[in-house]
């Protein structure tokens, strides 16, 4: 990973949005539900206020308008505060 985030700030890779059918009617892509669940995969050195304690490949769950979305090499990434994240999934 080339993207290393600062301070209390952590790196997540979003879980895929569910493909939902109804009745046979495939809902596009710009109507599905965002994902609220994902994997952290790069974290920041903390604070002196605020230790670090999200660890990579922890799964998590976030708010639905938590973090900054970017796209790197393809994929789709979240930044975010430590304390935008609401639990780890264990």
């Amino acid at each position: 990973m080339t993207i290393k985030p600062l301070a209390d700030r952590v790196l997540i890779e979003p879980a895929p949005a569910e493909t939902k059918t109804i009745g046979g009617i495939i809902i596009p892509d710009t109507a599905k539900e965002k994902p609220l669940q994902g994997t952290v995969v790069a974290v920041g050195g903390g604070t002196k206020d605020e230790e670090m304690v999200l660890k990579v490949n922890d799964e998590v769950l976030y708010g639905k308008y938590a973090g900054t979305e970017l796209e790197h090499e393809g994929k789709k990434y979240l930044i975010m505060r430590q304390s935008d994240v609401v639990a780890v999934l264990a």
